[in-house]
């Protein structure tokens, strides 16, 4: 009877270890965007299918609001395994992947259709690059076109002086075009913006409506210029490390959910983006046209830079070849 017992114990124990998973490996991954925010929900409900998907083998865990800091440190927690992965900017991605802020070079892309037409030409370009760099692109979302926003007008060269005009940390693109533009900025990392838009150390920022809605600028906002600067994206990063830690049929589950996120995301930021502005507007927001002259010579500057980083080999021909190409396409009816 005993050695029934026994028996019918480690049969039951068997059956047990081999229904329930092995340890789950757990993707750490930091943002930026609060929680609660739409990116979130769209974030772990794609987390919440991967582990499904997985039967419980990969667990994605988020950290929302900033809480494990700017993105040069979640990049400096990716590599000392801290971290598995984060949603960031190409700004400091430029620093890993030099190609990264292909999107947001100035002036390169102005409606929604461009967008259509590079991004499916170029994503996988990007994905290939980041994956030579030790990186794995798991999505990519547009946040929209970045805008001039300040508490005065700025829409001419003498309404610009003296502006304390706040750039990304580490986004050479913006602080090398102002700098052509004879406008001086104030480099901070984003979660700094806030305050400083409080204190007065920056009164002019380059944002999306619907970024200075969700990060909460909007109440410092009274004026905005109706050009598009630049295309503004965030990058669902994962470092190489982790991603070949994972089974092929659970890199695959992974790679599928956050990239049908990755798709729902563009899709709702170009719907709130809209609701953004009309909500600004409504508080009060002017949105007013540049002066022709001047519209004319930030475009030239555009222009210039590009192909000055060209030239000095700083964004890769390839790439620029197939922005050119996909926006030479006709536009879809």
């Amino acid at each position: 009877m005993h050695a029934r017992i026994i028996r019918c114990a480690f049969a039951l124990a068997l059956g047990l270890a081999l229904a329930l998973p092995a340890s789950a490996q757990v993707i750490k991954i930091a943002t930026l965007a609060p929680d609660g925010s739409a990116w979130m929900r769209e974030l772990r409900a794609a987390a919440a299918e991967v582990k499904a998907g997985t039967d419980g083998r990969v667990d994605v865990k988020f950290y929302p609001g900033g809480v494990m800091g700017n993105d040069a440190v979640v990049l400096r927690k990716m590599r000392l395994g801290q971290l598995q992965g984060g949603i960031l900017t190409s700004s400091e991605l430029s620093l890993v992947y030099p190609d990264a802020p292909i999107y947001s070079l100035p002036f390169l892309m102005s409606s929604w259709d461009d967008v259509d037409r590079v991004r499916a030409e170029v994503d996988p370009m990007l994905a290939k690059g980041f994956e030579a760099h030790g990186i794995r692109m798991l999505g990519v979302s547009g946040l929209g076109f970045a805008y001039l926003m300040g508490d005065k007008p700025l829409g001419s060269a003498a309404d610009m002086a003296g502006r304390k005009l706040w750039v990304p940390q580490n986004d050479a693109v913006a602080a090398r075009i102002f700098e052509m533009g004879g406008v001086s900025t104030i480099p901070l990392p984003i979660g700094d913006v806030f305050t400083s838009l409080q204190t007065g150390l920056v009164d002019t920022v380059v944002n999306t409506p619907s970024g200075a809605v969700v990060l909460q600028w909007h109440g410092k906002m009274k004026h905005m210029v109706d050009l598009p600067l630049t295309f503004v994206v965030g990058f669902l990063v994962v470092d190489d490390k982790a991603w070949k830690k994972l089974a092929p049929a659970d890199q695959a589950v992974l790679a599928g959910a956050f990239a049908a996120a990755g798709k729902r995301m563009d899709a709702n930021t170009r719907r709130d983006d809209a609701a953004a502005l009309e909500a600004m507007k409504k508080q009060g927001l002017k949105v007013s046209p540049m002066d022709p002259a001047e519209a004319r010579r930030w475009r030239e500057l555009g222009t210039r830079l590009i192909a000055e980083m060209e030239a000095e080999g700083k964004i890769s021909p390839d790439m620029l070849a197939a922005v050119r190409r996909a926006l030479a396409k006709p536009t879809t009816p």
